[in-house]
């Protein structure tokens, strides 16, 4: 009865250092991983893909009914050169806007941030986006265009400082 108590004894002592190990190794993999720049690097990324699609999802919706309050919102979602210029032509793209009567929906369709340095607090972008133009009279258009920006974080917050559409090759 010894032997086998023995034996017993010596298994689970084998078996509670196993298992001492084995959480040993998953807490210092779980405290690594929470530590990794990568991590951090991949957060910012999809804070910047976040901001990149509301920001161009922003410029590309206008309704004139609310054009004051929409060309506010481009203002909040863009800074630098793209905000001056939107800004010097406010009132004259609300006059026109206004006049026009249209109604402009963009929908995001797909999106992908193709440089990140986040150190300088820049980044690049392309987004596809589905827009629908509705006029004051008449059948609503549609089309899809895919659309290239920079971001600048100022402070803690990206915002859209250039965009442009991407051209389209013939293949």
């Amino acid at each position: 009865m010894t032997f086998l108590r023995r034996h017993l004894v010596s298994l689970a002592l084998v078996l509670a250092l196993i298992a001492a190990g084995a959480a040993g190794w998953t807490s210092w993999s779980w405290w690594s991983a929470t530590h990794d720049d990568s991590l951090r690097y991949s957060h910012t990324r999809d804070e910047v893909l976040r901001s990149a699609e509301q920001a161009i999802q922003n410029l590309n919706t206008l309704d004139y009914r609310t054009a004051e309050s929409g060309v506010d919102l481009w203002a909040e979602s863009t800074t630098g050169a793209l905000h001056d210029q939107l800004s010097q032509g406010r009132q004259n793209f609300l006059t026109q806007i206004k006049k026009a009567k249209t109604v402009t929906t963009a929908k995001i369709l797909d999106g992908a941030v193709t440089e990140l340095d986040d150190r300088a607090g820049k980044a690049s972008v392309i987004v596809a986006i589905e827009l629908t133009v509705t006029p004051a009279t008449g059948r609503a258009t549609t089309k899809r265009e895919r659309l290239a920006g920079q971001l600048t974080r100022t402070g803690t917050i990206w915002k859209l400082s250039s965009i442009g559409q991407v051209p389209v090759s013939a293949a």
